[in-house]
């Protein structure tokens, strides 16, 4: 068994028709060799959305929560609503197809097709996940950084996307690139106005006392699908939990912070800018063997 797999849609989405109405939901696809037509909008304008899921012990987790940011990311770009039967069988098909693994992870992108065809792209990638284990105990130094928007952005603004998951992630590795020109691991966002929103590639959870705090998602970030994963495991373990608004400020004096994201899973953040953050060794283990041990 392989340990990259690709499987291409037959029928991505509702509205488009079945290449051949007999077919499998899936075909799999050589990895090396090129498949994306150079004029897929994609390609051309990062013009698509994507959903990445954790896969421990062959079970890709937290489906459900992400076929409906997957589905709600593609109603804010105006494309086909995906068919998410079909991508549902295409996250099993592919997981299964590949080398088992104790982590994995599973990426899903919907793409508007190529310019002028109405036929949307669709694919399932799913690879070994990279080592992470000195991220997830050591912990990790991130840097704030201005996102450029006021918090309110979702709501007054909502043509510049804040919230949707898409393809257009020049942004975000261009923080990452500033974070390691700071001597830093990641980045977390804040809005213009003062705001703590989220990471490039994952979500903000801070603890104070007996209790879980993150930002709320209609400050035009993504609806976390680890962090509802991890305030469950806190809502079990008798902890408290908060979405809101806060400062930066709110961080800074936290008793601990994490990102948290689906591949990397939990990582405790032992820096902020130059302020050394105390790291919550005990509560960043379990949390993160409840997330590997997860099998839904």
């Amino acid at each position: 068994m392989p340990e990259r797999v690709l499987a291409i849609l037959n029928r991505p989405s509702l509205d488009a028709p079945a290449h051949d109405p007999d077919a499998v939901p899936v075909h799999f696809a050589d990895v090396a060799q090129p498949h994306l037509s150079v004029m897929d909008l994609a390609a051309t304008r990062g013009d698509g959305v994507f959903e990445t899921l954790s896969v421990c012990g062959g079970v890709p987790l937290a489906r459900e929560h992400h076929l409906a940011r997957f589905a709600r990311s593609a109603a804010m770009l105006d494309l086909p609503a995906p068919d998410l039967d079909a991508w549902r069988a295409a996250i099993f098909a592919t997981v299964a197809e590949l080398e088992p693994a104790a982590e994995a992870f599973v990426k899903i992108v919907l793409t508007r097709g190529v310019e002028g065809t109405n036929l949307p792209t669709g694919w399932a990638y799913a690879e070994h996940s990279p080592e992470f284990s000195d991220a997830r105990t050591r912990g990790i130094r991130v840097v704030l950084l201005d996102r450029g928007y006021r918090h309110d952005v979702a709501r007054t603004s909502p043509w510049l996307l804040a919230g949707a998951k898409t393809l257009s992630y020049a942004v975000n590795k261009a923080v990452l690139r500033e974070a390691a020109r700071r001597g830093a691991d990641d980045v977390i966002f804040v809005s213009s106005d003062g705001i703590l929103l989220e990471g490039p590639t994952s979500t903000l959870v801070y603890r104070r006392g007996n209790t879980l705090l993150t930002p709320a998602p209609d400050l035009g970030i993504l609806d976390g699908t680890t962090q509802a994963s991890i305030f469950r495991f806190a809502a079990a373990r008798g902890m408290q939990t908060k979405v809101g608004v806060a400062g930066s400020d709110a961080l800074r004096t936290a008793d601990a912070a994490w990102l948290l994201s689906s591949v990397r899973l939990v990582a405790p953040i032992r820096q902020i800018d130059d302020t050394p953050l105390r790291v919550d060794a005990d509560l960043s283990a379990a949390m993160n063997e409840y997330l590997l041990a997860l099998r839904e």
